[in-house]
């Protein structure tokens, strides 16, 4: 966050800034989804309130150093449907070849794993809102990217900068440890 700010919940147009910020034209919308609604299912909820065709999409549970402007530029060049940041992320255990006897032949800790994994970071076009059926119940990672890769509208961005996912209570921890001591690769603004 930029700027402090105060928001007056049941009074229309009452959103108060407290310091002049350089993204006065960003529009940010909180809404409400449900608690038991999937992620096909939130953004299928959010639709009513994008304006324009071209929107972006996170699930908010990583961090990177993504270069916003590149991943939409790479978004517009290909004009499909939507496109997915990917990122090779490292092992999360040591990688151990081994021979027949149990003789170690090669050791890597937390090797990368070579593979293009989604980093959770998305651009869409509103016509990936046909794609999601199902109602709350819809999975966005099922079956909506399932059909849009058989229809060949899914582009995969290659970032190759820092991403880290926070899924469990340790990954937590290593990211505030990262951000307390000014460690923090994704804190690409001023």
């Amino acid at each position: 966050m930029n700027n402090d700010f105060t928001i007056s919940l049941g009074e229309k147009s009452s959103i108060r800034y407290h310091d002049a910020h350089g993204e006065q034209d960003f529009i940010v919308t909180l809404a409400e989804t449900g608690n038991d609604t999937m992620t096909g299912g939130r953004l299928k909820r959010a639709e009513r309130h994008i304006d324009g065709d071209t929107f972006m999409m996170t699930y908010g549970d990583g961090v990177a150093d993504v270069d916003l402007n590149a991943l939409l530029a790479f978004h517009r060049q290909h004009g499909k449907l939507a496109t997915v940041t990917t990122v090779i992320t490292p092992s999360r255990f040591g990688h151990i070849a081994m021979g027949l006897n149990g003789e170690v032949t090669d050791f890597s800790e937390k090797p990368q794993t070579g593979g293009w994994v989604s980093a959770g970071f998305f651009v869409f076009n509103r016509g990936v809102f046909d794609y999601l059926k199902g109602g709350d119940a819809c999975v966005f990672e099922g079956e909506p990217l399932v059909r849009l890769t058989a229809d060949d509208q899914l582009r995969a961005y290659q970032h190759k900068g820092f991403f880290f996912a926070m899924d469990t209570y340790r990954e937590y921890l290593a990211l505030n440890e990262m951000w307390a001591s000014n460690r923090a690769p994704w804190k690409v603004w001023g």
